[in-house]
């Protein structure tokens, strides 16, 4: 799902022009990053990107509610998108895997988009690596059977966020590296110099093999607003290239 979160970036965060995206179904895509870097920001407006492209709902799995609907630029809330994302909130990973196990039997049309933020939630009362690919492969079959109900060549996308730890940690970095084998589409969020009541984070997308590398400066305001801009690539750059191609934290 790179190229979702792609045109989500380059429109500097506004939504969509709503036409339908017709290509065929991308990687799941890995977002990550610390605390507090944007991940859930980015990942509620990738749902209101796909809620506008004219297909199927999106489904928005996260272990609680949010608290306030991040701010984007435009007219990124329109009732209409908001209505198209399904939020669920299973509160453990027990209640987590028996959501997955039952896609199956849903009625109604099926999503075009699988979020999941807060993936090292659900990780941490599991934490083997046995778990991780369990539930990893779980999420990639319950897309491949969306992706079956809605059709030949449009499928649907995935995009599950996690927060990353300190450098050091040992089974972290083995469970990172286990992850990334079932998401070779991946994006990484690191901080920026923030300016005067902002928030700025350096975004890297490495979409998989599909597509060029690209990067932008994110930037929050105080109020939640969310600003996009071109990275300002420099030559001999490549700090984010070679920590995310080792599976290391930018």
């Amino acid at each position: 799902m790179a190229e979702t979160l792609r045109r989500v970036l380059n429109s500097g965060g506004a939504a969509g022009s709503g036409e339908e995206n017709t290509a065929e179904a991308e990687p799941p895509l890995l977002l990550l990053g610390g605390h507090g870097s944007g991940k859930t920001a980015l990942l509620f407006a990738a749902a209101l990107e796909a809620a506008g492209e004219g297909r199927g709902p999106v489904l928005f799995l996260t272990r609680r509610p949010l608290q306030s609907l991040p701010r984007r630029i435009g007219a990124a809330l329109e009732p209409l998108r908001l209505q198209k994302i399904r939020f669920q909130y299973p509160p453990s990973t027990r209640e987590l895997l028996r959501l997955l196990c039952s896609a199956h039997e849903t009625r109604g049309p099926a999503p075009s988009l699988l979020l999941l933020d807060g993936l090292e939630e659900y990780l941490t009362e599991d934490p083997g690596s046995q778990e991780a690919a369990y539930l990893a492969a779980l999420l990639l079959d319950t897309a491949a059977h969306f992706s079956h109900r809605v059709g030949s060549g449009r499928g649907c996308g995935l995009i599950v966020a996690l927060q990353t730890q300190e450098e050091g940690d040992s089974a972290t970095a083995l469970q990172l590296a286990l992850l990334q084998r079932y998401f070779p589409a991946q994006c990484w969020l690191q901080p920026d110099a923030p300016g005067p009541g902002q928030h700025c984070l350096r975004a890297c997308l490495e979409p998989g093999g599909l597509g060029a590398r690209a990067e932008w400066r994110v930037t929050f305001r105080q109020d939640g607003e969310m600003t996009v801009t071109p990275w300002p690539t420099q030559a001999g750059d490549t700090s984010l290239h070679k920590s995310s191609s080792s599976g290391g934290q930018p």
